[in-house]
């Protein structure tokens, strides 16, 4: 069992008074610096960007993800800052039904909800300062500082990873995508994929009159594999004009777009020397087809968290992290590489496949969301 955040009246743990230092400040490294910092660690956070950071869009923060930021005692802000999800459907690219999740029926008391990337980001940031952490923002790191214990929550291209496990050369998936956020009033919770041949749209309402749009697109050429990356919206129009349903209305929304190239990479080997540790996207990137990126990185951080504060010997802490997290998100990498297959079927594998589906969806509903229990079940913090 990991250990839940000590209570003020509770006795001191290993981290009380251990200095930390994290490179990167997005969700996983502001996870983990509060996380730490509840424990009595105290925590500077190296965030190369300034305070209008690019935060990316929308995420979807799914139960197991969910229980530590109720943990960390985020639920209230958590929830005024979100959006609620009770289910996702699957669509052909027409717009017809093939199957449903309903995660409110089958899930009631565990909820899924939406969030706009930039809004989370903040929450952490106010929760993580107000716990005493120290956050130096337009702070590049070119060499890995000579801190007791360092932790890596520096994304894509890590420093601290490539430090533990040396260069990584990560090969294309012959899939692009485009991210965009459009103005929409629709509240209605729910997660819509739409499928076509050799691509797929998501799409989900963040509240606050904004909806989140996802467009991946199967593709011989590449691009960069950066965020930042713009594109002119009627590219991505014209690759989806023969999608229905609402699709054209929401394309017809999108003002502007990035687009990126989707790159495999392995998961490290590596998580961890006894003075440095990595976690999220430096220890396990993965493609976006399962919306468990920034759900893996908060379960890392709480979990890192709880192995360090639990036992005084950091080499052992943090192998003992390295145990519990490697597994899990190599299966999770997995699932989500196999959705991008699934998605993109064409002729006769599709006609099956949706076929088999809209069976099991009137036959045995819940079947489809019971593969992926054992994602949305756990429980970090127990």
């Amino acid at each position: 069992m990991i250990p839940a955040a000590a209570s003020p009246n509770a006795a001191p743990g290993a981290l009380s008074g251990r200095a930390v230092t994290i490179i990167g400040g997005g969700i996983g490294g502001l996870t983990a610096a509060l996380a730490l910092a509840q424990r009595g660690a105290r925590v500077s956070v190296l965030e190369r960007a300034g305070m209008r950071r690019e935060v990316g869009a929308g995420i979807q923060i799914s139960p197991n993800a969910g229980r530590v930021l109720d943990a960390l005692g985020l639920t209230e802000a958590f929830h005024a800052a979100s959006h609620p999800s009770h289910g996702v459907e699957l669509r052909d690219h027409h717009g017809a039904l093939v199957l449903h999740l309903d995660f409110a029926r089958w899930r009631p008391d565990a909820p899924f909800r939406t969030i706009h990337r930039a809004r989370l980001v903040e929450l952490l940031e106010t929760a993580a300062r107000a716990h005493g952490v120290n956050i130096h923002l337009n702070r590049s790191v070119e060499s890995l500082p000579q801190a007791p214990l360092l932790i890596g929550a520096d994304g894509l291209h890590s420093l601290v990873r490539r430090a533990l496990n040396g260069a990584e050369t990560p090969f294309f998936t012959g899939q692009s995508a485009w991210r965009a956020i459009i103005p929409d009033d629709d509240p209605q919770p729910l997660t819509r994929v739409f499928m076509g041949n050799g691509r797929h749209l998501v799409s989900y309402p963040l509240g606050f009159g904004q909806r989140n749009l996802v467009a991946v697109l199967e593709r011989d050429d590449w691009t960069g594999e950066r965020w930042s990356q713009t594109d002119d919206p009627a590219n991505l129009r014209r690759e989806f004009a023969g999608f229905g349903g609402p699709v054209p209305g929401w394309l017809d929304r999108v003002a502007e777009t990035g687009l990126w190239g989707l790159f495999r990479h392995q998961v490290a080997a590596r998580w961890q020397d006894g003075r440095m540790a990595i976690l999220g996207d430096a220890a396990h990137p993965t493609l976006p087809f399962l919306a468990q990126g920034a759900c893996m990185a908060i379960e890392d951080a709480w979990t890192l968290a709880a192995c360090l504060d639990a036992d005084p010997d950091q080499g052992r802490a943090l192998s003992r992290y390295q145990q519990l997290r490697q597994p899990r998100c190599t299966r999770i990498v997995a699932a989500a590489t196999a959705n991008a297959r699934n998605y993109h079927l064409s002729g006769p594998k599709r006609l099956a496949a949706h076929t088999a589906l809209r069976l099991a969806n009137r036959l045995a509903p819940s079947t489809a969301f019971e593969r992926f229990a054992w994602v949305y079940d756990h429980d970090p913090t127990a």
